[in-house]
């Protein structure tokens, strides 16, 4: 069989061809199933950096199936029946994901308001109500120094616990995006390289979708 498509990522190249695993064999062929594919991103940001991930995830999803991205604080907690996949993002906080302490932090740093103000995905994981087969995959946004901190996982880690426990399957291991400070800005390339992952997953969620 021909290999799938892989995606290079600081860590290397990655297989995507668990995505062959999204449901059981469709009956519709590429159009349909570009109109039938819908997805939504969750993300929690602070300072902008996971907003324009999101959104430039979104970007690139959309050229091949319906996505709707969603601040964490305005997203329902019933997931529904129509969504293939559910995308969630998070900064990393003290090694982890944003708790209330970490948030009033962040608040402490500005004078601007922030962009996630209550719920995070902290909370918002745990109460969802999501359909059978939802499958799901994470992605964060780190520090890129020190070393370390690029290749150890905190809040994409405990996302992915957390949809575990809710029942949702991960079809990927979680992405990373870097910033070079805490309140920003983005690595250079970054978000072009969300944009690049988004079109990636919509491609191969439409793929698995159509015979």
């Amino acid at each position: 069989a021909a290999p799938g498509p892989r995606e290079q990522s600081p860590t290397g190249p990655r297989d995507l061809r668990p995505w062959q695993n999204l449901g059981p064999p469709a009956t519709v062929g590429m159009r349909e199933a570009a109109e039938m594919a819908r997805a939504m991103v969750v993300y929690e940001s602070y300072f902008g950096d996971g907003k324009r991930i999101a959104e430039a995830i979104g970007r690139g999803m959309v050229r091949f199936a319906k996505v709707d991205v969603v601040e964490v604080g305005r997203a329902s907690t019933e997931i529904g029946s129509d969504v293939h996949l559910l995308v969630v993002g998070s900064p990393n906080h003290a090694f982890g994901l944003p708790r209330p302490d970490s948030r009033s932090e962040a608040e402490s740093m500005t004078d601007q308001p922030l962009i996630s103000q209550g719920v995070g995905l902290r909370e918002w994981i745990p109460s969802l109500q999501v359909p059978s087969g939802l499958k799901a995959v994470v992605y964060d946004t780190r520090m890129d120094h020190p070393r370390l901190v690029r290749h150890v996982d905190h809040a994409s880690h405990s996302a992915e616990k957390l949809l575990r426990k809710r029942g949702i399957a991960l079809l990927l291991p979680a992405e990373h995006y870097f910033v070079e400070g805490p309140q920003g800005p983005l690595v250079e390339g970054e978000v072009a390289r969300a944009e690049n992952w988004g079109a990636e997953l919509g491609a191969a969620v439409v793929g698995a979708m159509a015979v």
